[in-house]
């Protein structure tokens, strides 16, 4: 089902930390900061698994002769999708016996497959605990607390991208709350336009790449509107000039939530 807006919004009050939804104590009026527009970006797995299917082989692996087991194995390793515990284990059946081989496409490469979905799976919780995605940590801990190839296995093929799509929705919900506090109007278009397409890739696009160009622009406007004010100072002035010529979406939220108040005068 999907969430209404209202829901979302009161998701993203109850993930955030105080401190993202209100202004800086010594600058009353001042824009709220919505997220960091340096975070780290998701990761992208791979969900698929190098490992061949034997049930759907024409041969069965115990009935392979030594070549059509090597030729087996070489595919594995020409696989993009075969990770280093994967690749290790198949090196390691080439350089064997052909028991040592069977005993890799029947069970090992499965074996060696879970190990390295258990490091994209940390690799994954790394990230989201950086960027603070709440729904993705959760999930990531009920997966290794079960520890199976098949929880493992299920979370990256499915389980991850539902989690960060609904933790992209409650970020996107909050930028849009602060934007609204703020007047931010190209952030509050762009975020309702996201809400509206309510698609995980929507979602991502605006949060990792929309919301920083977005707020750049709002931010922009906000400076250059500072230079009507009749009693700005000199080094005011100066400040906004450097900071408008520079141009960049980090020079410029760093202005105007922070830097404004550090000019003398």
């Amino acid at each position: 089902m999907r969430p209404t807006r209202a829901a979302l919004l009161v998701a993203a009050i109850a993930l955030t930390p105080a401190l993202l939804l209100t202004a800086p104590a010594h600058a009353a009026g001042t824009a709220a900061s919505a997220a960091p527009l340096t975070s780290t970006t998701p990761v992208t797995p791979t969900p698929a698994t190098a490992c061949p299917d034997t049930s759907s082989t024409g041969t069965p692996v115990d009935e392979m002769t030594a070549d059509q087991l090597r030729a087996a194995i070489q595919g594995v390793l020409a696989d993009e999708n075969s990770g280093t515990g994967v690749r290790r284990e198949a090196n390691e059946a080439l350089g064997g016996t052909v028991d040592d081989m069977r005993a890799f496409l029947t069970t090992g490469c499965r074996i060696a497959q879970a190990e390295d979905d258990r490091v994209e799976v940390f690799r994954i919780l790394h990230v989201a605990t950086q960027n603070g995605d709440r729904r993705v940590i959760q999930d990531v801990y009920k997966v290794l607390d079960s520890d199976t190839p098949e929880a493992l296995r299920a979370f990256l093929e499915t389980g991850y991208a539902q989690a960060q799509f609904e933790d992209d929705s409650v970020a996107v919900a909050r930028i849009l709350g602060v934007a609204t506090e703020n007047g931010d109007k190209r952030v509050i278009r762009e975020a309702n336009a996201a809400l509206d397409a309510y698609t995980p890739e929507a979602m991502s696009n605006f949060r990792w790449t929309g919301y920083r160009l977005a707020q750049a622009e709002d931010d922009a406007v906000y400076i250059a509107r500072m230079l009507t004010n009749p009693d700005i100072s000199d080094a005011m002035v100066d400040a906004i000039q450097a900071v408008l010529d520079d141009g960049s979406p980090e020079a410029l939220r760093h202005f105007r939530t922070v830097g404004q108040y550090e000019i003398d005068g």
